[in-house]
């Protein structure tokens, strides 16, 4: 005979931050409580970011006890956090089977004086990429990440902001490039983003939400068709042969290929698709790149990012000069291509693009 307090055993609780709102509602409804109970459960998780039903106090106490019996709200654990001299702030969080991702916030000052932040989200524990410059890529891919760990990301961060204004969040902009592919987790990017768009929820309109990808053919029309958010493209390489000696993995869809398919690429009013070019010393970095470039840029609407190599321990990439990051930039511009050179932040504590690795010791 099973005694009481060993149930939980035989049935696992279940995380309510992996349920999208109709997953919420029936599991709500499997315990015998009206519809609207869904939309109080949900507005609790999401928007007071409780993480104890006991918080809940506009449900009432038998409905709690029920809850707690069935259900646990899990966040991912802060292992380490680390500021950087410009303000950016890194999180080593701690998954519940122990393994670990980075998340990084990232401040910044709009036109009318406010603070802003943007957050770099991860999507997999590693990446199966194996993008060459790249410290995520060189771990090899772990696992996916679920929706709850998804999102919780952005639980954890707006917890340590004391972020709970839903009029003017202090959080304004999410970034899928952390850790991981984005269109090789679909499966859990695309949930997550219906419950980031949710009205009654996270609230985060698709024009402050940027998915980018290194450019795989699976998964770009259901990114498209959704219309959750907006789309980057790393392209990092001007011609199929760089690309498929830096970029192993994502050159095996031919970049002319991809091209077209982006050029179709279902896109809003006043809408680009933003393209992120990685400039490395010595490899892409030379007028002959950037002429090539400008031509690939013509092809479609979209605008470039160029990003200065971030160094990673072991690499053998170094950043390109000034003279030639300037050099690159007026012949872009010449070739009226919009080129933006972004500003890195938080390279001296590993924060930068292409250096989160979620390095951590198991023994320690």
């Amino acid at each position: 005979m099973i005694k009481e307090n060993e149930k939980d055993s035989s049935c696992p609780k279940v995380n309510l931050l992996e349920y999208d709102y109709p997953g919420l509602e029936k599991f709500v409804k499997e315990l015998g409580e009206p519809p609207f109970r869904a939309m109080q459960v949900w507005q609790w998780i999401w928007q007071r970011m409780a993480r104890d039903f006991e918080q809940m106090s506009n449900i009432s106490k038998v409905c709690r006890a029920e809850l707690a019996e069935r259900a646990v709200i899990v966040w991912p654990e802060i292992e380490r956090i680390q500021k950087s001299s410009d303000g950016t702030t890194k999180f080593l969080l701690r998954l519940a089977d122990g393994e670990h991702v980075e998340t990084v916030i990232i401040p910044s000052e709009g036109r009318d004086g406010k603070t802003r932040i943007s957050q770099c989200l991860s999507c997999q524990v590693g990446c199966a990429m194996g993008c060459a410059f790249c410290a995520t890529g060189q771990m090899g891919l772990i696992r996916n990440m679920t929706m709850g760990e998804i999102l919780g990301q952005v639980l954890v961060a707006r917890d340590y902001l004391d972020d709970r204004r839903l009029d003017w969040p202090i959080l304004r902009n999410l970034v899928f490039m952390g850790m991981g592919e984005p269109l090789a987790n679909l499966d859990n990017v695309l949930p997550a983003l219906q419950v980031l768009n949710h009205d009654k929820g996270l609230n985060f309109s698709p024009r402050r939400i940027t998915v980018s990808t290194c450019g795989l053919k699976n998964g770009l029309e259901r990114l498209g068709e959704s219309g959750l958010a907006f789309l980057a493209v790393s392209l990092h390489a001007p011609d199929q042969d760089l690309r498929s000696e830096i970029m192993p993995i994502a050159a095996k869809w031919p970049l002319d290929k991809m091209l077209d398919a982006l050029a179709s690429y279902p896109l809003k009013t006043r809408e680009r698709i933003t393209f992120e070019y990685l400039l490395l010393g010595g490899i892409n970095d030379s007028p002959r790149h950037a002429k090539k470039l400008a031509a690939l840029m013509g092809k479609v609407k979209g605008k470039l990012n160029l990003i200065v190599y971030n160094s990673s321990p072991g690499s053998v990439f170094n950043a390109p000069s000034e003279e030639a990051v300037l050099a690159f930039e007026k012949i872009l511009w010449n070739h009226n291509i919009t080129a933006i050179r972004r500003k890195s932040k938080g390279a001296d504590i590993a924060a930068a693009c292409g250096q989160l690795r979620a390095k951590f010791s198991r023994q320690q």
